[in-house]
């Protein structure tokens, strides 16, 4: 289990035991109760998060627990995903937190998997952004992996991105990227371009990816033509469902598409406890 992980289950689980106890379980629960957690799906969808509730129910001293299926299965309605079996205290104490770490990673990879869906047959990736839950990306961004998608940098570091506050305080697009690849000079770069004109100027300064910022499909399509394969673009801004595929089809290499993890509706997911062990 990541640090990161660890960190998280520790800050959720002290939120439901912030007054020390569950005052519910602690009333209608004998102590030495055993039973089972089976956690199923109430609605179809690609499943995420299976590590995150594992070890939720781990960290409250349950260790008889089964994953039914893997990241990136696609399930119907009514299917049991994890089995859980234990003290039935912990197990209710577990049940809330491993619940939301699943339905809202489940949730980002079923949205995910929908926009793949839509733009199949075309050679257009789908890819995540930033704008992820604060102290949530590396499992958002596996989330997006599960529904199929890919990643875009996980940090400030892993690539350069040049945008447009970058070229306002450089002086100008290939001013700023000829000062990001002279201090980098074998980090992948992308840059952000607003017009043709743009993407013209700093072409020639063969910049690993091009983000295409708030172009219409038909100005997508022109600069897929100027560029000729001299360098990948991703178009991002004004992308809707109704409009992606149309997008796709123009020939860039990928949609930036924020909603996956910013706007994604959580999978619904519950217990159910079955009394025994």
């Amino acid at each position: 289990m990541s640090d990161n992980l660890k960190t998280l289950i520790s800050l959720a689980l002290s939120e439901d035991l912030a007054g020390g106890v569950d005052v519910t379980s602690e009333a209608t629960i004998p102590a030495n109760q055993l039973s089972t957690a089976l956690l199923v799906t109430r609605a179809a969808g690609v499943i995420a998060g299976i590590e995150a509730a594992i070890e939720v129910f781990h960290a409250v001293g349950i260790t008889k627990v089964e994953a039914i299926v893997t990241d990136g299965a696609e399930v119907p309605a009514g299917t049991v995903i994890l089995k859980a079996t234990g003290n039935t205290r912990q197990l209710l104490l577990a049940e809330r937190t491993a619940l939301n770490f699943l339905t809202h990673l489940s949730g980002i990879a079923t949205e995910t998997k929908r926009w793949v869906d839509l733009v199949s047959g075309t050679h257009c990736k789908i890819r995540d952004t930033r704008k992820t839950t604060p102290g949530w990306r590396l499992l958002e961004k596996a989330a997006v992996r599960a529904g199929g998608g890919a990643n875009h940098r996980l940090s400030l570091s892993d690539a350069a991105l040049v945008k447009d506050n970058h070229i306002v305080a450089a002086g100008g697009v290939r001013e700023a990227f000829e000062l990001v690849r002279q201090g980098n000079p074998t980090l992948p770069i992308e840059v952000e371009v607003d017009t043709l004109a743009q993407l013209k100027v700093v072409l020639d300064a063969k910049p690993d990816l091009v983000l295409l910022d708030n172009m219409t499909p038909a100005l997508c399509r022109e600069a897929v033509e100027i560029v000729a394969g001299r360098a990948k673009l991703e178009a991002s801004g004004g992308i809707t469902f109704d409009n992606a595929l149309e997008y796709a089809q123009s020939g860039v290499d990928y949609l930036a598409i924020g909603a996956l993890t910013h706007s994604a509706k959580v999978l619904d997911i519950g217990l159910d406890l079955v009394m025994g062990s």
